[in-house]
């Protein structure tokens, strides 16, 4: 079984593949302060109730965008899954052209929902990620990453509210029943949810006149499934879109490795051949 690991700066999300079929997922927060030992048993903890084990793993691969992080992992990865996993970054075969100025300057976590992407429509595309950060990236019909916008995520622009105007509360992040609110609560609720809908319609309008073609949409991340029930330009939503650009970018690398597979007793059990 092949592990996937994307680390954000807010959420570390895991997931668990026999072949092409991802068995488990799971999301945990990011914390930097967190031991190898730590995060060992935090994962273990997951695969007990998976009824899983480390020793069915056979292969790991990590897309880290928290340069600290990255270390640590890959020394959990040596020392308590007996492997040494692939690193996306400089190097590693995508498969996808990058047009950026400097290559190097993409963030892993948006190459690897590019490759995804292309791999499943094959068509000139927008993938808008929902995570710390809103990022917007622009994929050719040719399947070349062509690049794209960054804006604050959703989470770190209320939390900037809630910190900064000391009579307003916290909220829930809901979209609201109507957009002209008759409390502090629903206004705030309706700020924010509008407020980024806006801007997801308003980038992607600007993109796409910018680029003189259709593209398709795609939305991911944790926040993405929400947005887009008020957003009319979002044509899909994928949550586990960078889980399954890693397993593609996995199988580009060494394909050789991963072999066949058979279950054992449930979904999220299986017996190594």
């Amino acid at each position: 079984m092949l592990l996937v690991i994307d680390v954000g700066n807010t959420n570390i999300v895991l997931g668990v593949y026999r072949n092409d079929e991802l068995m488990c997922h799971w999301r945990i927060a990011t914390a930097k302060e967190r031991t190898v030992d730590e995060y060992a048993i935090l994962i273990k903890n997951l695969f007990d109730l998976a009824e899983m084990s480390f020793s069915q793993l056979n292969a790991v691969i990590i897309s880290c965008v928290v340069p600290p992080m990255l270390d640590s992992l890959e020394r959990l990865s040596q020392r308590y899954f007996k492997l040494t996993p692939l690193v996306v970054g400089p190097g590693i075969k995508t498969g996808m052209p990058i047009q950026y100025d400097n290559p190097k300057e993409v963030g892993a976590d948006r190459i690897v929902n590019a490759v995804a992407a292309y791999e499943k429509w094959h068509c000139a595309m927008i993938v808008v990620d929902f995570g710390t950060a809103t990022t917007f990236d622009v994929i050719s019909a040719a399947g070349a990453y062509v690049g794209g916008a960054i804006a604050p995520g959703v989470g770190i622009s209320a939390e900037a509210l809630f910190a900064r105007a000391s009579k307003l509360p916290r909220v829930e992040f809901t979209q609201p029943a109507e957009i002209i609110a008759r409390n502090t609560v629903n206004s705030m609720q309706a700020g924010i949810f509008y407020g980024y809908v806006g801007l997801v319609e308003g980038i992607v309008s600007r993109i796409r006149a910018e680029a003189g073609i259709p593209l398709k949409v795609i939305a991911t991340g944790g926040l993405a499934a929400t947005i887009s029930k008020g957003c009319e330009v979002v044509d899909s939503v994928e949550p586990w879109l960078t889980l399954e650009g890693l397993k593609i970018l996995y199988q580009r690398n060494t394909p050789a490795a991963m072999a066949p597979e058979s279950k054992k007793n449930g979904n999220c059990s299986v017996t190594l051949e």
